[in-house]
């Protein structure tokens, strides 16, 4: 009788010289543009989040990180990665998920105790709508 490890099939695995030939042309993401975008703070502030995001972009296992990319960065549907990457589409799907809430853990890690310091909130509504108002600042969907 194989080990757990051998009863599973062989994973298709991705040649990363192909799939960087098959490419949509990069998007890049901008913050939105306001009047006090003349603001050296606001400007070093976003500069700072931007690093955090790449950092933890870079800092994903290789399976999410293919698929973040091509979904997320280079703006593919989850059929045309799947294609790409010889994935199903729940795979893409599954993948994305996950890379996206190890992004948001990552970033939480890196920005959530300097916003409780900054912002000190007590009680439980105050806990809630932090949480409201974080979720749909999220950039990742």
């Amino acid at each position: 009788m194989k080990p757990w490890g051998g009863l599973r099939r062989e994973r298709p695995t991705v040649d990363l010289e192909t799939f960087g030939t098959k490419r949509i042309e990069a998007q890049i993401i901008k913050f939105p543009q306001t009047a006090t975008s003349d603001d050296p703070e606001r400007t070093m502030a976003q500069r700072e989040i931007l690093q955090l995001v790449e950092r933890a972009t870079d800092n994903l296992p290789e399976i999410f990180r293919i698929v973040f990319m091509a979904r997320v960065i280079e703006g593919m549907s989850t059929e045309d990665t799947a294609n790409v990457l010889g994935l199903q589409p729940d795979t893409v799907k599954t993948r994305l998920h996950r890379a996206r809430r190890l992004v948001r853990d990552e970033l939480d890690k890196q920005i959530g105790p300097v916003l409780m310091d900054a912002f000190p909130f007590a009680g439980r509504r105050c806990e809630r709508m932090t949480n409201a108002v974080l979720q749909r600042l999220t950039i990742f969907e």
